[in-house]
């Protein structure tokens, strides 16, 4: 019986042990460079770029390829590519534009918005899913069910039946009207 492909070579380990030492003193520094956001989900763009941080840290981890130093300047180049579309989303809303997606409205109160339900790809089951998660226990709880720029769904609601929905909540989501 071949065991090989569950073993490896001392040289081996210990090339793990300082890559995965190397990459996470590097994503330390950069980090507190960039600051915590490096890591947010505020936008689709953060997100691609988390996963492209993980992969390149997964990667040098366990392969000889890429080198531990191309893999600390491939980190360092995503970071300043986020750090300067983060800087241009605040000051132009053309790249605002072209890197962020708009919220979405699922559900205003408990009319569920079929049209935009179909447009996010989003099932019956997959709102009714969020509202169990969220603890609404009655539609009538429900303010507004809004498919975030992050894909993330969030539910506004409130056991008691009084409180309004301030609209400053759903300023900029795609069909709220005020």
């Amino acid at each position: 019986m071949d065991i090989s492909w569950i073993t490896t070579s001392p040289m081996n380990l210990f090339m793990v042990l300082v890559s995965t030492v190397g990459i996470y003193l590097a994503l330390i520094f950069y980090t507190r460079i960039a600051g915590l956001r490096s890591f947010s989900k505020m936008s689709s763009f953060d997100f691609a770029i988390t996963v492209a941080i993980g992969s390149i840290i997964a990667s040098t981890i366990l392969a000889k390829d890429p080198p531990l130093v191309q893999a600390v300047v491939a980190l360092g180049v995503l970071y300043i590519i986020q750090m300067g579309v983060a800087q241009l989303r605040g000051s132009s809303t053309v790249m605002s534009k072209i890197v962020d997606n708009k919220p979405l409205l699922l559900m205003d109160g408990t009319k569920i918005i079929d049209t935009n339900l179909k447009r996010s790809k989003v099932t019956h089951a997959d709102l009714r899913a969020k509202l169990r998660e969220a603890n609404v226990t009655q539609l009538s709880q429900v303010k507004a069910v809004v498919m975030e720029a992050t894909g993330d769904i969030s539910v506004l609601h409130h056991s008691d039946h009084q409180h309004d929905l301030d609209t400053i909540l759903l300023k900029d989501v795609q069909g709220w009207e005020e």
